[in-house]
């Protein structure tokens, strides 16, 4: 039976750099990635936003960790020549009746340590987006947008430069405690059944987290939190886009409504709606771009009918379903669940992209920690 100190299943944004900063530890990392390549899940499909901490509650982790992981990404795709660009974000609110929402967007990401907000009016806003209708805007310099894939490959490169082995097409189907410490783990690779020991066990499985823990025999089941899943389309705007900064309505109950993203080169690309859904699907019903052109014309009111096509679709996995209040993410090591060298990774959906370094940061010293 081989042996390895430490193993990470999921070879998305958050395991890469999770992987990368245990190795940099000198740890013997192998990231086992059940997909046939990294990131091809919701690391692939999502809006690739740097968000700047906004939306998420003082104190809580989706807070903490966006806002000091914004500051290890830029700092990331500096030194490793990744594309990204802090085009900013405004905003929106399309009546006076939804100003108190920015109100409080305003409040939560000043008490959050977020970097601070400029309040604009309609003219100011329309000065810097003329193609815009608003009544009151604020404006997040601090926001930007990411080359993903790019952040995933520099992320696996500086893994592996210290000693990180990356296993595809390897899926993990059970796991047990072990008495005197660690975990043996069952493994599919490429089609062949082995068994794998480590001393420490990281599931950042994304979509697949409370599935894998399910299968970790010594863990208490009621250490496992369930799994709602939120489908977001995106439509990918035809021709030229008019805008050079995110625009964002008021956030709704399940999410940050649908907006506006660039990517790089500067194409615009409209979403996620929110579709809760029992099963993971990415097809993505043209149909459902009806309720888009409403929402957007809300702030771009002169969008062309038949300007936006279907684009792609992500999942995200939530720890709440429909009408309740968000969840925070779940990063639980030995203090929570009682297994000394796990750490399971719950409900990482947005900032998470963001925030991952800063989440490697955090599993690292919840091992060591309990080490």
């Amino acid at each position: 039976m081989d042996s390895v100190e430490t193993v990470v299943v999921g070879a998305g944004v958050v395991g890469l750099a999770v992987a990368r900063e245990l190795a940099r530890t000198g740890r013997e990392v192998v990231v086992l990635e059940s997909e046939p390549a990294f990131g091809t899940v919701t690391s692939a499909r999502n809006s690739e936003v740097i968000h700047a901490g906004l939306y998420y509650e003082p104190g809580s982790l989706k807070a903490s960790l966006c806002i000091e992981g914004r500051t290890l990404l830029i700092e990331f795709c500096r030194s490793h020549q990744v594309g990204y660009r802090l085009c900013g974000k405004l905003i929106v609110a399309a009546t006076e009746a939804q100003r108190p929402g920015l109100e409080r967007i305003e409040q939560r990401a000043r008490a959050a340590g977020a970097d601070p907000l400029q309040w604009l009016a309609a003219a100011e806003a329309r000065a810097l987006e003329p193609a815009l209708a608003c009544r009151h805007a604020l404006l997040s310099p601090a926001t930007g947008i990411v080359d993903s894939h790019g952040l995933m490959r520099a992320l696996l490169g500086d893994a592996e430069d210290h000693g990180t082995m990356l296993a595809v097409a390897s899926r993990v189907t059970a796991a047990r405690v072990q008495p005197a410490g660690g975990f043996e783990l069952e493994v599919v690779a490429q089609g062949q059944e082995m068994r794998l020991r480590c001393a420490e066990l990281v599931n950042a499985a994304g979509l697949g987290a409370q599935h894998l823990a399910t299968r970790i025999e010594g863990l208490a089941p009621e250490g496992v939190p369930p799994l709602y899943l939120a489908k977001g389309n995106y439509f990918a705007l035809s021709g030229r886009c008019p805008f050079s900064r995110l625009i964002y309505p008021i956030p709704n109950e399940a999410g940050l409504g649908v907006h506006l993203t660039l990517d790089l080169a500067g194409q615009g690309r409209f979403g996620p709606d929110v579709q809760w859904v029992e099963a993971i699907d990415y097809d993505v019903d043209s149909r459902r771009g009806e309720a888009f052109y409403a929402e957007i014309r809300g702030y771009w009111p002169d969008l062309r009918e038949g300007a936006l096509q279907p684009a792609y679709a992500g999942v995200r996995p939530k720890l709440v379903g429909p009408a309740a209040p968000a969840a925070d993410f779940r990063i639980d090591g030995v203090q929570r669940h009682g297994v000394t060298g796990l750490v399971n990774l719950f409900g990482i959906e947005s900032p998470g992209l963001t925030a991952s370094l800063a989440i490697g940061r955090k599993v690292r010293t919840l091992l060591e920690e309990a080490g």
